[in-house]
């Protein structure tokens, strides 16, 4: 069995049925991103065919784990990001021709 589609980007199951409330506990809220502890705390309803537990929670990790490394990248990206604007900003003062204005 394939793990494609068991999570959507909001950390839903996506199994095209709707199970009500309960099945959904956890979810990020809309202005947040996912976080790690909300993938790893993830549960599912059991159906009549059920779900492999262990299936489920493996595939649970290495989704946390991956979301911590990107968590970890996006933080780097905007240090860089915001270091980069300064020293813009920096060199703008200082060699940039000034406006006069009349």
């Amino acid at each position: 069995m394939t793990t494609a589609g068991w999570v959507g980007a909001a950390g839903r199951q996506n199994t095209g049925h709707h199970h009500g409330p309960a099945a959904h506990h956890h979810q990020p809220v809309a202005d947040r991103p996912l976080c790690t502890s909300q993938v790893r705390q993830q549960r599912f309803r059991r159906s009549r065919h059920g779900l492999d537990p262990a299936e489920v929670d493996g595939f649970l990790h290495l989704v946390a784990d991956e979301l911590a490394v990107l968590h970890a990248e996006l933080a780097r990206t905007r240090e860089e990001n915001a270091r980069i604007k300064g020293a813009l900003r920096d060199w703008q003062s200082r060699f940039a021709p000034r406006v006069v204005r009349a």
